[in-house]
């Protein structure tokens, strides 16, 4: 796969500059969500994109989903969203399966793709493993759904974590077979917003694990739902060792649970790593966790309230997608329309 023949496909005169970003509504929200996305999501509203945030159920039911969980989830992950500051007037926020336009354009994409790009897909491979007969359809085609998300806004920027870089110049990929085959400059060459190292939150139990909501051990994880007593609790028995903190970066290395705390701590008070350290290096644990437990509670419990209160209103957050959705498909349908119209499709 190459994209060399899309170079000076996109100009900045043509596209308008847009963030797309996608998150599967599997539930259990995590500080590693928030530090590794949603509080970047916040701070680009207020830059000079236009943002929009999508919960990509379609993608979520590639592998079996209870139906019930998933509406549950669904909302959940859009109550996350609102309550670390999404502003639902600033940015598009939404659920995929409202804009029928993401599955249409997906369509035109399998056409375009080829087997043996999917194949190499490392996720396809990761997620099907050794039973990739009885994998779903929707498992091996879903990149060229994950392109149609992006494309079918013609968005030139998408934040993706290292494990989903694969996916993103696959979509670049896409938009330049498309573009050739058809002689057009229609999709842009979206780039990446690559997460910063930083942003990387790991187990409060292993410091070499990355914090999961799969760890059986609740104590591994601060949740977006947890309250203030619990982020407390689970801070103050968070794993450490017996030296003093550093007061420099280069006395991190082979600590991996000092460094996940500092890091924690680093990205809630918006300082850098070497700041922190310049203020706490040579405390011990005993005085830095709770300086760590207070700055926890201080950013995170009024998200987990007002979480628990958009949860108890499911209403309201219906009422927001369905308003995201509507502003969506009115950027998504005029360029499928003109897909259509490039591949030589007729309608109106």
């Amino acid at each position: 796969m190459s994209a060399d023949r899309s170079e000076g496909v996109q100009t900045s005169q043509v596209f308008t500059p847009r963030v797309f970003s996608g998150i599967q509504p599997s539930g259990g929200l995590t500080l590693g969500n928030y530090l590794g996305a949603i509080k970047r999501f916040v701070e680009m509203q207020d830059q000079s994109f236009e943002t929009m945030y999508c919960m990509v159920d379609m993608h979520a039911i590639t592998v079996w989903q209870d139906p019930d969980a998933l509406r549950h989830q669904t909302r959940e992950l859009a109550a996350g969203y609102i309550a670390s500051g999404i502003d639902p007037s600033k940015s598009i926020l939404f659920n995929q399966s409202q804009v029928a336009e993401h599955a249409q354009l997906a369509w035109i994409f399998n056409c375009v793709a080829r087997m043996g790009w999917m194949k190499r897909m490392t996720q396809w491979k990761d997620k099907a493993g050794k039973n990739q007969e009885n994998a779903s359809l929707g498992l091996f085609a879903y990149p060229a759904l994950m392109a149609a998300d992006i494309l079918v806004y013609h968005a030139t920027h998408v934040p993706v974590g290292e494990d989903q870089k694969q996916h993103l110049e696959l979509t670049r990929d896409i938009a330049a077979k498309f573009n050739h085959d058809f002689e057009v400059d229609f999709f842009p060459m979206t780039e990446p917003v690559i997460e910063g190292a930083a942003t990387r939150v790991m187990s409060l139990r292993d410091g070499s694990k990355k914090m999961s909501k799969s760890d059986p051990s609740d104590a591994s994880r601060i949740n977006m739902t947890d309250d203030a007593d619990a982020i407390a609790q689970k801070i103050r028995k968070a794993k450490t060792d017996p030296d003093a903190l550093p007061s420099e970066v280069d006395g991190l290395e082979n600590r991996p649970e000092a460094r996940n705390l500092v890091n924690i701590y680093a990205a809630l008070a918006g300082q850098s790593v070497e700041s922190v350290l310049r203020d706490v290096g040579g405390r011990p644990f005993s005085e830095f966790k709770p300086m760590l437990s207070e700055l926890a509670v201080e950013k995170m419990s009024p998200i987990s309230s007002e979480m628990a209160r958009l949860m108890q209103n499911p209403d309201e957050i219906d009422a927001l997608l369905s308003k995201g959705a509507n502003r969506a498909r009115s950027i998504a349908a005029p360029i499928l329309r003109k897909t259509y119209d490039i591949v030589g499709m007729i309608g109106s």
